[in-house]
């Protein structure tokens, strides 16, 4: 979740474009979960998009983030594969997925989860200046693997996106992690057990909801758990969104709205937009949030607050979530409430106007009450958006940590 800057807003320099990719013959179906390659993780196609030196790598970082742990140069595919959506329907989701040019046949991994995108195009795979291909680059030229899904019904994936659904947000990063290891495996590479997974934002629960899932409930044959680094996310959705029906969170009534015809869909929070939307809005919202509108023309065209958005009783209804809604927000307000058995940090910065720090202590003492270690770092007195470049440097030295303890 990001305000109007609604994805993470960091500007890399365009990264070089490389040809199609000749990745050749699938793996054999005895590696671990791909002999399943009919069902979720099955690629579809694999496209070259960028090859970079390490030099290049960290230019590009360079005024944003450390750039010092920068080592190798890096490759990146425009992935598509099959999952599931938020009905468990199969379809087709992308992601990027990058290697390292370290010359390593096992490599470690990353699954990094992104935060809020309303426009389809705005995600690592498809736009290269993504603040989110940055980030699988950078982690990449530590000498990792990285898995960066998309999301459904975002890049060149089918449908719309179930924002923040944690049925169809497990599916296409699990599937996406099946996917990575596929791609691997056509250039030589076989990718390590231990999944290292992060993410930012919308990321965040994102992060902890796939951690339960890889290590409780077996969600791959081969993958497992290995740390778990959330940056800045909503941990208790129920509350975020009462305060945006407050305008107590920056450019509220775009989070709001996105929210609100997302789960609409979903759910049926609202029997029309009338019923939510106060007019001439209740004409047109549905229509701009069908993630062919940027986050500009959003913005452009729907008041920030909203107070000028919303209908009354439908605020009412996002204060006092009863029925259905209620329901449904319950596991989002409890993505932390278990026992990881991994090595945990979560980062967040006290300046963010868009996630309020108690989002951080939330999930930290959810942990605790579970009996999980766990750190809280606080990154400083920087907004949302700039609090993930500071976290980035950190989480790659726990990851480095976690890696030699785990």
């Amino acid at each position: 979740m990001t305000s109007r800057r609604t994805k993470i807003r960091i500007l890399a320099g365009a990264a070089a474009l490389g040809s199609v990719s000749a990745l050749v013959a699938p793996v054999a179906a005895a590696a671990g979960s791909h002999g399943e390659q009919a069902q979720g993780g099955a690629v579809g196609s694999v496209e070259q998009v960028a090859d970079l030196t390490a030099e290049e790598v960290a230019g590009e970082l360079r005024g944003k983030t450390d750039s010092s742990q920068v080592r190798y140069g890096v490759t990146a595919y425009r992935v598509t594969y099959r999952t599931t959506d938020s009905a468990g329907a199969p379809t087709t989701a992308s992601q990027l997925v990058v290697l390292p040019k370290n010359g390593a046949r096992h490599l470690s991994t990353v699954s990094w989860l992104h935060g809020t995108t309303v426009y389809r195009k705005d995600v690592a795979s498809e736009n290269p200046k993504s603040g989110d291909r940055l980030t699988a680059m950078l982690f990449a030229s530590t000498g990792r693997a990285v898995s960066a899904p998309d999301y459904v019904g975002l890049g060149s994936g089918e449908g719309f996106h179930p924002y923040g659904d944690p049925r169809a947000t497990v599916a296409a990063s699990v599937d996406g992690l099946r996917a990575a290891r596929t791609v691997a495996h056509r250039n030589g590479r076989d990718l390590k057990r231990q999944v290292q997974v992060s993410g930012f934002s919308q990321g965040g629960p994102a992060t902890m909801l796939v951690g339960r899932a890889l290590q409780q409930e077996g969600a791959d044959r081969y993958f497992r758990l290995g740390a778990l680094a959330p940056v800045s996310g909503p941990f208790h959705l129920s509350a975020f969104e009462a305060a945006a029906a407050d305008d107590k969170v920056a450019k509220s009534g775009l989070y709001l709205a996105y929210f609100a015809t997302a789960w609409n869909k979903m759910y049926g929070l609202y029997a029309s937009p009338a019923d939510a939307f106060r007019s001439p809005y209740d004409h047109k919202v549905e229509d701009l949030f069908d993630g062919y509108h940027t986050t500009e023309q959003i913005a452009g065209e729907l008041p920030g607050a909203s107070a000028d958005l919303f209908t009354e009783d439908f605020l009412n209804k996002i204060r006092k979530p009863d029925g259905t809604l209620k329901n449904k927000l319950r596991p989002l307000d409890n993505t932390c409430d278990w026992r990881p058995n991994v090595p945990v940090q979560i980062f967040h910065g006290r300046g963010d106007q868009d996630v309020a720090f108690s989002h951080a202590t939330h999930c930290a003492d959810q942990l605790t009450r579970n009996g999980a270690a766990h750190r809280l770092t606080d990154v400083g007195n920087y907004d949302h958006n700039a609090s993930v470049w500071q976290a980035l440097p950190r989480i790659v030295r726990f990851f480095d940590e976690s890696a030699k303890t785990g």
